[in-house]
């Protein structure tokens, strides 16, 4: 099986990667937060510095485009080509309101002929290898069928379906029967992307669609960082690994940004996943979420890692029931 890490907005950037990669390893993609090319024709000093070279050394990354002009993302797709990217991932999954009213993400779904459109202008300018990640429609999952015949219209280098619709946002559960119709229908390689917050249920999904070679995790790996080693070789959460991995992380924010309150913002962030991973955590949390100094943080982070225990179930869904 092969494991990508799904892109997460004000989580999953360059700081978030490197740590990841150094510490556990184990993933074959990780996929950036997607960008948004604008008439300027220029990335925002964030959006570059995410995605520069130096800034993933030996990482395995494919940047991610969210638009739906066509010569936008071609412009975009160039750049990253220039910059030694051999693919770049079209975001027709994200549910978000405000990107949904601009017709972009899994908004632009609504359009199939548009969306047709597009890619026909993509494809044709384009030598690189194009992926898409893809909800299975805006308001109805019959809406799929006809997304799945204009994908296989174009050589995609891959199509990973969370097999939502948009209204779903992250609520109820993947339609599974869809995705299966997409195993039969589909002419590119298929990876599978919805809700595989623990091992368990990477092995429940494994079990019910045995053809499938590629997942994408996100909530799950954020919360149990190591998850993909308890599936490939059983080992049990690594608590050493992980106060690791959230040292290299926090002192990688405190490196790039001026201040406390950045950091500290986006390291709670990340506590909102990381935390449920712990026997007895919620005092602990609050503390962390209450913090405003470096020491107090520091103070709160220290007393949980020293006086509570990884769940041997780690996971996202272990805690938050969703």
């Amino acid at each position: 099986m092969n494991y990508y890490l799904a892109p997460m907005e004000g989580i999953t950037g360059y700081i978030y990667r490197n740590a990841h990669h150094n510490i556990f390893g184990r993933m074959d993609k990780y996929f950036s937060p997607f960008i948004t090319p604008n008439q300027k024709k220029k990335f925002s000093s964030k959006e570059i510095n995410d995605i520069l070279p130096e800034h993933n050394q030996n990482i395995p990354l494919v940047p991610q485009i969210l638009t739906n002009n066509a010569e936008d993302f071609i412009w975009a797709a160039l750049e990253f080509k220039n910059l030694g990217y051999e693919e770049v991932n079209l975001n027709l999954g994200c549910p978000s309101g405000t990107v949904v009213a601009k017709k972009k993400g899994s908004g632009f779904l609504a359009f199939p002929e548009k969306l047709d459109l597009f890619l026909d202008q993509v494809f044709a300018s384009l030598d690189m290898r194009i992926s898409i990640k893809t909800r299975i429609g805006k308001t109805d999952p019959d809406e799929f069928y006809e997304l799945i015949e204009i994908y296989n219209k174009y050589p995609l280098a891959e199509l990973i379906i969370h097999p939502r619709i948009q209204m779903d946002y992250y609520k109820n559960t993947p339609n599974l029967e869809v995705f299966k119709d997409a195993l039969k229908l589909g002419k590119c390689p298929i990876c599978y992307n919805g809700d595989l917050f623990c091992p368990d249920k990477v092995e429940e999904f494994s079990q019910c669609c045995p053809q499938v070679e590629t997942v994408m995790l996100g909530r799950g790996v954020i919360a149990n960082p190591g998850i993909i080693s308890q599936i490939k070789e059983n080992l049990p959460p690594d608590k050493e690994k992980l106060r690791a991995f959230h040292d290299e992380i926090y002192h990688g924010y405190q490196k790039i940004m001026q201040g406390e309150r950045n950091p500290l913002f986006r390291m709670k962030e990340l506590w909102f996943y990381m935390g449920t991973t712990f026997s007895n955590p919620d005092k602990y949390l609050k503390k962390i979420k209450k913090s405003e100094r470096f020491c107090d943080y520091e103070a709160a982070v220290s007393s949980l890692f020293r006086e509570q225990v990884l769940l041997p179930e780690a996971g996202y869904s272990v805690r938050s029931g969703s």
